[in-house]
């Protein structure tokens, strides 16, 4: 467990500058590595349930490769972080990065031998998906070594902006690529895509790494336990995870029942353009989130930030709920989408400034694996009972409930605690430059 006196010096970095990414580098490599990846990923995500139903014609296996990016962080993400905190993160990486692009080569392979089958497409959905969770537990320190503490709101926002539009248009080149090839060759754009972010991360300069001596380092259990005690000690940090979770359980729900939204609450059944819409306007509302993040944050610290936008979420949310014009919901949707990349973001970003160097991967692995492997699958899982029983509008609710509840936890720890108190003193003490 890092001392004291590490803790309050992470709580409280130097108030210096931000410098223009442009000029650095080794963000540039960085981020078009991501970007490029991206659009890889964003294809795969729709050619590989589209193949497994043509594998297999099963529902359920369709269901299972769909959920493949998450299940990974229930499975392995107090080992990835782990590791990412034990060897050099760049060459984890990359290594990540060719692991990933041979594995899903391995399916036009087999399709052109005639020997592709629904169990290989499946296990590759979650071999690819688990080799990306190495790679994102390598992201959380490399980051902040590569562009500074002080410029990281602003080089998390540029990314997940980009990502954001990169998945938009991935879809869209997905849906070209199922016209003119087959699916199995169509996944060949993401094993190239992993290729190229491979060379671009290796083409950014070393940093020296920080952190114990590899002599000094404590065995692999305590490693782990070195990271969860952190993230349950951080008065700060471990009420932004909690409520992270709640919002990411919020996210299940809404994704989850979307197509059930659009035919039993819109009205639009069917192969309707405007269900695309609908989806369209919740991954867009993250590009409006990610420009306003750097800004916003300049002027209120990380908590306030996320009370501000669980509370958009909590004002939005029952407009979408019980919304009957279409039109009316992909705004609001829009608009909740842009607060929820701002809480996604802030997290991270506040996550990154607050953690010493040799605990980033086990700290945000634990986090994600809160919120991404947990929140989101029990998100959808609820709403869709409840929808069962209750009707879309009841089962869209409980996306609106858990942000409310997550924005309650925020605000009592915020506002109700007492001026001395550490905890407040905490939350409102950390500010990026």
């Amino acid at each position: 467990m890092p001392s004291s006196s590490a803790q309050q010096t992470t709580d409280d970095p130097a108030n210096t500058t931000p410098q223009p990414l442009r000029k650095l580098r080794g963000f540039r490599f960085f981020f078009l590595s991501r970007t490029i990846s991206a659009l890889g990923s964003a294809v795969t995500s729709v050619v590989l349930p589209v193949l497994t139903y043509q594998q297999t014609r099963s529902p359920l296996l369709v269901s299972l490769v769909a959920a493949s990016g998450t299940l990974p962080y229930l499975l392995f993400g107090l080992v990835a972080g782990a590791v990412a905190d034990r060897v050099d993160r760049r060459r984890l990486m990359v290594a990540s990065d060719i692991l990933n692009a041979v594995c899903l080569a391995t399916i036009p392979m087999a399709a052109a031998l005639g020997v592709l089958g629904g169990v290989q497409v499946i296990a590759v959905a979650l071999l690819s998906s688990s080799l990306v969770l190495f790679f994102d537990a390598g992201v959380y320190g490399f980051v902040p070594e590569t562009v500074g503490k002080e410029n990281l709101a602003q080089a998390n926002g540029l990314v997940h902006g980009a990502e954001s539009v990169v998945r938009i248009t991935g879809t869209a080149v997905a849906g070209g690529l199922l016209v003119l090839l087959d699916p199995a060759d169509s996944v060949v754009v993401d094993a190239v895509s992993y290729i190229a972010s491979a060379l671009l991360v290796r083409a950014v300069a070393r940093k020296p790494r920080s952190g114990a001596p590899a002599g000094s380092r404590p065995g692999f259990k305590e490693s782990v336990g070195e990271g969860l005690r952190f993230l349950r000690r951080h008065p700060v940090l471990r009420i932004m995870t909690v409520a992270g979770t709640l919002q990411s359980f919020a996210g299940g729900a809404i994704v989850g029942q979307m197509v059930v939204y659009a035919d039993r609450g819109l009205g639009i059944h069917g192969a309707d353009t405007r269900i695309g819409f609908l989806y369209a306007a919740w991954s867009a509302g993250g590009i409006g989130g990610s420009l306003l993040l750097p800004g916003i944050r300049r002027r209120l610290d990380a908590s306030r930030i996320l009370l501000l936008a669980l509370g958009a979420g909590v004002l939005l949310g029952p407009v979408v709920v019980f919304a009957h014009d279409w039109r009316v919901a992909v705004v609001a949707l829009a608009v909740w989408g842009s607060a929820y990349l701002v809480v996604l973001v802030n997290t991270m970003t506040y996550a990154q400034e607050v953690t010493p160097a040799e605990l980033q991967g086990r700290v945000n692995t634990t986090r994600r694996m809160l919120s991404s492997g947990l929140g989101v699958p029990l998100g959808a899982l609820v709403a869709g009972a409840v929808t069962v029983r209750f009707g879309i509008r009841a089962g869209m609710s409980t996306a609106v409930v858990s942000v409310a509840v997550a924005a309650a936890l925020v605000w009592s720890a915020n506002v109700r605690r007492p001026v001395g108190d550490p905890t407040r003193r905490a939350l409102r003490r950390h500010r990026t430059g």
